[in-house]
């Protein structure tokens, strides 16, 4: 009888250890495919890639830099080809000014000279007519001024006029080649100066086309640094977004590794731990029900999966869309409001570690956040005192976190409770059993 119940014993005590392996066993987090040193040598490589993208985003700036100092300098250049055009152009106006008047004094000169030309042959052909006429009539000779001479004082006063005649009209014709040739030689040196003057305006000219090919050169040149710049920013542009993708994928890793580490070191302590009093949802994720959530894990509306956080009178305000009671406008409610009173135990609505505890003046309050290493997190706001846990603690189903009250950004006592399920918050509703 003693050797019946001694096996009876023993079997209930084996059927009792396979019921609480089994329970241990589906608290546990579904069997993850890396492990946390496999995520931490894909961060390894992200790391390793956003290293050399930075590299070539520095180049590529370093690039555009200098690009954009090439098109300064151009620019400059190009203005000081301006300005010669410019100086030029006054130039050019200058030299059409000195060549105009350098005509109107050749012209003038001109008159000079026609007229001097026009004298100096009228005198030379009424001194040659008078000369003439005085032969003909056989009025000049030495001898009539001899024989027709009174006496001797009259023939020196004939010959002396004569003379006086004579280097009169002398005069009067070498005055006249003179001035002749003054106007000539005038002439001629202006010519000289306005064919001079035509010369600088040519070579100005030439200048001037040889300095707007340099302007058209560094137009082009322009033209293709500012090309080139775009395309500096486009490969810039592509290349941060590369980055910017490796940081999300990085991200993405390191909460990975986050978990998986987590997973790691629940493992090992439910190696040496009693069991959790918690069990995980009764459904997996994507299977069956999702209760409008998007795939996101449901489970039965029993309650008996997650414990209601706190004993309340009244759920004040539902998850979804209302009006804030303090901001006064519409906004996203991210949990649901239990009303009680100070000091009603707040308790774990399952088992976990805990993730957070803070306070928050402006918003949560004295808060709490839960990780049941599962995807799954539980949140607690506006507890009147400082929590009771703190970070890093493993806690149990019902386990007490702290007490109602009104801390943070709060109308009234109550609990804040909130779940969310790999960083989106979900309708705590259908998880636990509300009235």
């Amino acid at each position: 009888m003693k050797n019946k119940k001694f096996w009876v014993s023993l079997l209930a005590g084996i059927l009792a250890a396979v019921m609480i392996l089994s329970l241990v066993l589906s608290v546990l987090p579904s069997v993850r495919a890396e492990s946390s040193s496999e995520i931490q040598s894909q961060i390894n490589a992200l790391k390793e890639e956003k290293k050399q993208q930075d590299a070539k985003i520095k180049e590529l700036e370093k690039q555009m830099a200098a690009n954009v100092s090439e098109i300064k300098d151009i620019v400059r250049q190009k203005q000081l080809i301006e300005q010669q055009i410019s100086l030029m152009y006054e130039q050019v106006e200058n030299i059409n000014d000195q060549v105009a008047s350098y005509a109107l004094m050749i012209a003038d000169m001109q008159e000079q000279l026609d007229a001097a030309q026009e004298r100096l042959e009228a005198l030379n052909k009424k001194n040659k007519e008078r000369i003439r006429a005085m032969e003909e009539d056989g009025a000049l000779s030495y001898w009539t001024v001899l024989f027709q001479a009174n006496d001797f004082y009259d023939l020196l006063d004939r010959l002396n006029m004569m003379q006086e005649i004579a280097a009169s009209d002398s005069r009067r014709l070498k005055e006249m080649r003179d001035a002749a040739k003054v106007v000539q030689e005038t002439k001629t040196n202006l010519l000289t100066e306005k064919t001079a003057l035509q010369q600088s305006k040519d070579e100005l000219q030439s200048t001037e086309a040889g300095l707007k090919a340099k302007i058209e050169d560094a137009n082009n040149l322009l033209l293709d640094l500012e090309k080139k710049g775009d395309d500096y920013s486009n490969l810039l542009w592509e290349m941060e977004q590369q980055e910017a993708e490796t940081l999300k994928q990085l991200a993405q890793k390191e909460k990975d590794y986050d978990a998986a580490k987590k997973h790691e070191e629940y493992l090992a302590w439910l190696a040496t731990s009693v069991s959790t009093t918690t069990a995980p949802p009764t459904k997996p994720a994507g299977s069956g029900n999702t209760g409008g959530t998007g795939g996101i894990p449901t489970v039965d509306q029993t309650g008996t999966s997650w414990l209601v956080p706190t004993s309340y009178i009244k759920l004040t305000s539902p998850f979804g869309m209302r009006f804030h009671p303090i901001h006064h406008q519409w906004l996203m409610h991210y949990g649901v409001d239990l009303a009680g009173r100070e000091g009603w135990d707040v308790v774990a609505t399952r088992g976990g570690v805990v993730r957070e505890v803070g306070y928050d003046k402006a918003s949560a309050g004295n808060y709490v956040i839960i990780d049941h290493l599962d995807g799954f997190e539980s949140i607690y706001m506006h507890m009147y005192r400082w929590p009771e846990v703190s970070v890093g603690q493993y806690v149990a189903q019902g386990q007490k976190i702290g007490g109602q009250g009104t801390t943070g950004g709060s109308t009234g006592v109550h609990l804040h409770f909130g779940i969310s399920y790999n960083g989106v918050y979900v309708n705590p509703a259908e998880y636990v059993k509300l009235k």
